[in-house]
């Protein structure tokens, strides 16, 4: 089914333009790229595990849909996957990032892939004679879903950058005017503080962390571009888009469900997501949380009464501080309020004091004093919330997917200080 979707899309647009690498200035039509996925061979590897930022990427997984092979995409450090017995009518598996626990695989079929895809294309508005630049994973569940499957199902080109370097984006962006720039917010900072930003684009994204508001507003201010925030996952694609012209006026904000998805609350607090595009199950181990078409996460959120979704945290993330439960994306938000902190994350570690349940640590990058920021957070917080551990960290840069690892950090503190 992927393959003859993909193979009438190239036969409408066969002149067309599908791909172009800016680093080799290799440029192929729907028709050439066809021809290339048609020549690659059949092997006998039970899945096409795709990796890199070049076109092989894409016809490795042109060659899976061809042959019935699962595609498996990943990262260049990333190990392949255990061989495994799947299913006959699982065609994608994704291998989460394990931002929160241990990575895990999801299975797709393609009938759920493609529900994904039309649920973004349809949301967003992407669009046949609007490139999309492509400067992050492609491996991704965020970059497989906003950037290969819509070249290869609907017919939007892909542009692919060599560096995400602010001096490279804004030549993509010259080169080919009035594109859709999908990015993570790590690199909407590095573009926005720069000298170079990337002019020209029509349609602005990012998604893999919740967009800061500074960036947000003075991008619109100084270039007139709306950032659209993005939520997704890899056991649903896409969630929630923010929709509006203007810049948000909260940064938990993440917009309304998707065309499509339909989103509720769970009596936990916590997101559910029904859709058709939501994966069949974790592989090969199941799990209550995915499945029946209902991915059931771990966010806690508000639902506003016209739809708008609001995060508030993480039910893992939850810190215990003698029975009474908060989440620390209350104290991050307020500690970046401060002038002098450029970034932090908190976390609760297990008190010496069982009664008292966790201890609050907060890792910061800044140069002021702990005592200042103990102040600065007392006069906005409980005292009870306030952190008995404080760290100094010289750099807290998200990673290339714009995360934050709660997890990563916590370990890491035990390890240092316990």
């Amino acid at each position: 089914m992927l393959y003859e979707m993909w193979q009438n899309v190239a036969a409408r647009d066969s002149t067309r333009l599908a791909v172009a690498e800016l680093g080799s200035g290799r440029e192929w039509t729907f028709a050439q790229l066809a021809r290339a996925a048609d020549a690659i061979p059949d092997t006998d590897s039970p899945l096409r595990t795709p990796r890199g930022h070049t076109v092989d990427f894409l016809l490795e997984v042109l060659a899976g849909w061809r042959f019935g092979s699962p595609v498996c995409p990943l990262e260049p450090d990333q190990a392949l996957p255990d061989a495994v017995q799947l299913p006959d009518k699982i065609a994608h598996l994704k291998l989460t990032s394990g931002s929160t626990a241990a990575p895990k695989l999801v299975a797709l079929t393609e009938l759920q892939l493609i529900a994904d895809v039309d649920q973004i294309v349809s949301t967003m508005g992407l669009c046949r004679e609007s490139p999309n630049l492509g400067v992050i994973s492609l491996a991704h569940s965020y970059g497989f879903s906003n950037l290969v499957l819509p070249l290869f199902l609907h017919g939007v080109p892909l542009v692919l950058g060599s560096s995400p370097l602010p001096a490279e984006v804004g030549e993509m962006a010259r080169r080919y005017p009035g594109s859709t720039l999908p990015a993570v917010p790590a690199l909407w900072r590095t573009w926005h503080s720069g000298d170079t930003f990337p002019r020209d684009v029509r349609l602005a994204i990012s998604a893999g962390a919740s967009l800061p508001l500074d960036v947000e507003i003075g991008v619109f201010a100084r270039h007139g571009l709306k950032i659209h925030n993005f939520l997704g996952a890899s056991e649903c694609g896409g969630i929630a888009y923010d929709r509006a012209s203007q810049p948000r006026s909260e940064a938990a904000q993440v917009g309304t469900a998707l065309d499509g998805v339909r989103l509720s609350v769970d009596v936990d607090g916590c997101l559910e997501v029904r859709s058709n595009a939501v994966a069949e199950t974790y592989w090969p181990e199941a799990d209550p949380r995915l499945e029946g078409g209902v991915y059931r996460t771990r966010d806690l959120v508000d639902m506003h009464p016209d739809g708008t979704i609001r995060l508030v945290g993480r039910a893992d993330d939850l810190i215990n501080v003698a029975g009474r439960k908060f989440s620390p994306e209350s104290i991050e938000v307020i500690l970046r309020m401060h002038p002098n902190v450029r970034e932090c994350i908190v976390f609760g570690v297990p008190s010496s004091d069982p009664i008292r349940g966790d201890e609050v640590v907060a890792c910061v990058e800044s140069d002021e004093e702990f005592e200042r920021l103990r102040q600065h957070l007392l006069a906005r917080l409980p005292a009870w919330q306030i952190p008995r551990n404080w760290w100094s960290i010289e750099s807290l840069a998200p990673d290339g997917r714009g995360k934050l690892s709660r997890t990563e950090w916590r370990q890491r503190w035990i390890r240092q200080f316990r």
